[in-house]
């Protein structure tokens, strides 16, 4: 089985997975990995370099910032020079990042490591998921876009208990050196291994103007605008706890020791790979009996939401089963991209989709931080403990935000 040449050669199925898929599925790996970590690490800093919670917000949500930031640069980046140029390039200041976080000593330093990495991995999910339109038909983009979100559920599930040992053997700033080689090792693989593919000979190079004119397309679309609020307050509100609060919350509200918190973050991790997978899967079977992709984020959304709520009324009887519900609906969102990949042609795929994770990532940056704020209006124990009132504040502002997001999603559909 062959795929359609790339204008250099013709790939087989085999030849798409091992030079196209797994390159950017690493990737993406070490940039969930990057996103998740300081879920486990939150105590080492605060010891290390004596952090609040709002320190805490805000140093790992510069992440988020700058990865909002790239992201239209990127979009039009990706169309017009492709994904394999656009991440391997990025990725480099990424292991830059890694390397000052792992030396810095101050909220100061580490608050500027931290976007760098975040400005390195900017491209990683974008890159592959354009390169996916690339390669693979759009009936099978929920599936493979799926599989290679998986990756960076994988990334997180490697940012959990297997982090905190790592740190436990060698301490935190040795890991961030690790991960600052591995992220420089996947820069070379991308640049070394990956094809590049050709532009159709029907579709004319842009100019900037014309670039910059299409995307004003994307921003001016109802398809857009119906989507982009329900994957912004969903996805920014996931991103912003899975990748920093749930440690917090399952060592202050649930009372679990470091070590119980990152096995229950681990599990969380597992289940966000079923949901990044098991998800795709479901909407393309229900698909094939006319249900459509946005009935099942419909569906799923609120399903997340839900679980939201019991973690915001601090409901401890059963930490696991409630955090992995919240890790396996929580990824609901990938079907978004698949969603209006169907509404732009494939010369817009980037734009399209970094225009949607610009409004995912200012939420989560607004969320990841604002948290932290909100939490530290209730004075910590002398443990460094917040009560369980104060997440719960936290965590209900952002399910009402959710909530209206979900409501403009689905009154378009019952009016049409």
């Amino acid at each position: 089985m062959t795929t359609a040449a790339n204008g250099h050669e013709t790939l087989s199925l085999r030849g798409v997975i091992a030079r196209v898929f797994l390159p950017f599925a690493l990737g993406y790996f070490l940039s969930y990995l990057f996103r998740s970590v300081n879920a486990v690490i939150a105590p080492y800093l605060r010891a290390d370099v004596g952090l609040t919670a709002g320190d805490l917000g805000l140093l790992t949500s510069a992440y988020f910032l700058a990865f909002a930031a790239a992201q239209l640069p990127i979009g039009l980046a990706l169309d017009r020079l492709g994904p394999r140029k656009v991440e391997g390039v990025l990725l480099i200041f990424a292991a830059i990042g890694a390397g000052l976080f792992a030396v810095a000593d101050s909220v100061g330093a580490l608050v500027a490591a931290r976007a760098l990495i975040g400005l390195g991995v900017a491209a990683c999910l974008m890159a592959a998921l354009k390169a996916m339109t690339q390669w693979f038909p759009l009936d099978k983009l929920p599936v493979v876009n799926g599989i290679v979100v998986a990756s960076g559920g994988v990334g997180a599930l490697a940012a959990t208990a297997p982090t905190e040992w790592a740190v436990e053997a060698i301490g935190w700033r040795p890991v961030f050196g690790v991960l600052a080689l591995a992220t420089i090792a996947a820069a070379v693989i991308l640049w070394a291994f990956v094809p590049d593919r050709k532009r159709p000979a029907d579709v004319p190079e842009e100019t900037l103007p014309q670039a910059l004119g299409k995307l004003g397309v994307i921003f001016k679309s109802r398809a857009f605008w119906r989507v982009a609020p329900a994957v912004a307050m969903n996805q920014g509100g996931f991103m912003a706890i899975q990748g920093l609060w749930a440690g917090p919350w399952l060592r202050d509200v649930a009372g679990l020791p470091k070590g119980e918190a990152a096995t229950v973050l681990l599990f969380i991790a597992v289940a966000m790979v079923c949901g990044q997978i098991g998800i795709g899967l479901i909407a393309e079977r229900l698909g094939r009996f006319g249900v459509s992709t946005l009935t099942v984020v419909a569906v799923c959304m609120a399903g997340f939401i839900g679980t939201e709520v019991l973690v915001a009324v601090g409901w401890t009887a059963a930490p696991l089963p409630l955090w992995m519900a919240f890790g396996f609906l929580g990824t609901v969102g990938i079907l978004c991209y698949a969603v209006l990949s169907r509404q732009f042609s494939p010369a817009l795929a980037g734009r399209s989709n970094t225009s949607v994770n610009l409004t995912m990532f200012i939420a989560a940056f607004a969320f990841q931080w604002g948290m932290g704020a909100v939490i530290d209006l209730w004075p910590a124990d002398a443990e460094g403990r917040y009560p369980a009132e104060a997440y719960g504040a936290a965590i209900g502002a952002v399910v009402v935000l959710q909530v209206a997001a979900w409501v403009w999603l689905i009154l378009p559909r019952r009016q049409s």
